[in-house]
Parts: structure tokens; sequence; C-alpha cells
């Protein structure tokens, strides 16, 4: 049902190494750069993360509420996103964790730009 999401970003050298590096083990990489904006995912017709400059030419703010969700296959996988993340400049914003009992382990952090993430499995 999504076809992407998009982020503001201040620096798009940076944020595409980033989501890039973050993901390299999932196949990730820059799908479509046009400029402003870059997607990143593995082909044009799935799920992409998309970063950009904003439109209007203001600076970037992290949406207060805004969070993207990255699933995991496991709880292993939710703690080695988490922790590449903060290797690669994200900063902590809740330690992997039993959030629901049973149903669900996550762990939060927001890139250099301050957008919140959230790496997470169900079960």
């Amino acid at each position: 049902m999504i076809g992407y999401v998009t982020v503001g970003v201040s620096d798009m050298e940076r944020a595409k190494d980033f989501y890039t590096k973050l993901f390299a083990g999932k196949g990730a990489k820059v799908v479509i750069d046009a400029g402003r904006i870059a997607f990143i995912g593995n082909r044009p017709d799935a799920p992409m993360l998309a970063v950009c400059e904003p439109y209007d030419g203001d600076a970037c703010v992290a949406g207060n509420g805004n969070m993207v969700a990255f699933a995991a296959a496991s709880k292993d996988e939710v703690k080695e996103l988490y922790d590449k993340a903060i290797s690669l400049g994200a900063v902590d914003e809740g330690e992997p964790g039993q959030r629901v009992p049973d149903r669900f382990y996550g762990a939060y952090a927001r890139d250099p730009d301050g957008n919140k993430l959230c790496f997470y499995v169900f079960g």
C-alpha cells in the first residue's frame, strides 16, 4: 500500500550515505536521484524511502509525532539496525526492547536531521 515515505534533510549526500549504509544488508541503494530528492530502496515498484531538501527552500524540521518505522525479521535484526544507525550518527531515542508484551519489540533513533525512526518486529 505504501509507495514511499519522504523525510526532509539538510544535506543530501549525508542522507543518501546514511540510509544506503543503514539498509545495505537489505540491498538498499539510491534507485532514483533527482537532485533535491532521492529514492532509496530496492526497485521503483517496491516501497521506498525518499530523502529530500524541502521544496519551499526553508530548513527541514523533524515533525513532532512523525516517525518512519522499518520492519525487521527478528529481534536480532532490530538491534543490528539500531546499532548501525547509532554508528552512522543517529541519536538514541529508545534502545531495543519489548514494548508491548508478546506483541511488539522495537528500538528508536533520530537520523542526523532529527527524523524519528523505529526498527521493529511483531511477536
